[in-house]
């Protein structure tokens, strides 16, 4: 959950960035926290900014002059860095909000997170991976103008197979895995994921979306759970028995062959069938012998 209390810094790429997001850049950023820095840097005596006056005053972001030295580059890049690092160094903020479709910035990205910092980006869809990578969380300003919300560059199935490890990883540790955990972690594994790009306004809403999911409620947190593969053990063994007989030793180490099981049948889990541990699972089955993390058949 975003704490209301956090301190960003908002440092806008003017040269780069349409002054038209700007109300949904302070309203995202709002959701995290309270905007204390809010600079916005360009050329202004180019008259390609002169729109940006009002934009800036009535929002209270701060101009920030930056001359055009070399005709076609972008000026704004080492004065948003400097700035950046400066306001890092007062100790007076907790993150940061950079908003440039510009790879430049990725490099200062990484650079704040390595001090503590949460970097939030924001960019067009156009925005490298590089950058989009190097940010804590990565919005697209497309999507938060609600203007034409297109798909993620992170696929549903992607999505599906990140939250079914985090499950499986819990669950071998007797944890339960709650909406808000999933939130955060599939967050922390892909910086441009965003509900909202799928469709949808709320993480409970998407989760509920997927059929290999079940959501339970349990006082004040969701419960996410892997729905049952509904596949009978005795089945799963005529399986695994197909798969040792497909090779000529009729043995094969057990990762492989869990890896194999699971291309045939995507919600294979053995907490299903009452088991832990994959080894006892088969061990448990009449004709395999199981020993030093290899599994034969035996009949």
């Amino acid at each position: 959950m975003a704490d209301k209390n956090l301190r960003f810094a908002v440092l806008i790429d003017a040269e780069n960035v349409s002054l038209k997001y700007v109300k949904f850049i302070l309203d995202e950023v709002s959701g995290y926290g309270i905007a204390t820095y809010k600079r916005a840097y360009g050329d202004w005596t180019n008259p390609a900014t002169f729109n940006w006056k009002d934009i800036v005053l009535k929002n209270s972001i701060t101009p920030v002059q930056q001359y055009s030295y070399t005709q076609g580059k972008n000026s704004t890049d080492s004065a948003m860095i400097i700035d950046a690092m400066d306001i890092l160094y007062t100790g007076r903020v907790d993150g940061f909000c950079i908003v440039s479709s510009d790879s430049d910035f990725t490099k200062l990205a990484a650079r704040l997170r390595e001090a503590g910092m949460t970097v939030i980006g924001m960019g067009e869809k156009k925005t490298v991976e590089a950058f989009r990578a190097s940010c804590t969380q990565f919005k697209y300003l497309e999507m938060l103008a609600a203007e034409d919300v297109q798909e993620s560059n992170v696929s549903r199935d992607e999505i599906e197979e990140t939250i079914l490890k985090i499950i499986n990883d819990n669950e071998a540790n007797d944890k339960d895995t709650t909406v808000g955990e999933l939130g955060n972690k599939i967050g922390n594994r892909h910086a441009d994921f965003d509900v909202r790009n799928y469709g949808y306004s709320k993480l409970s809403k998407f989760l509920e979306s997927y059929k290999s999911l079940r959501l339970v409620p349990s006082g004040n947190d969701i419960l996410v759970y892997q729905v049952e593969s509904g596949v009978k053990k005795e089945d799963v063994e005529l399986l695994v028995k197909q798969i040792l007989r497909s090779v000529s030793s009729k043995t094969m180490m057990l990762p492989e062959v869990k890896q194999k099981i699971e291309k045939k049948l995507p919600r294979f889990n053995v907490r299903d069938y009452q088991y832990t541990k994959f080894a006892q699972f088969l061990r448990d089955m009449d004709g395999l012998t199981v020993y030093n993390n290899m599994v034969r058949l035996e009949k």
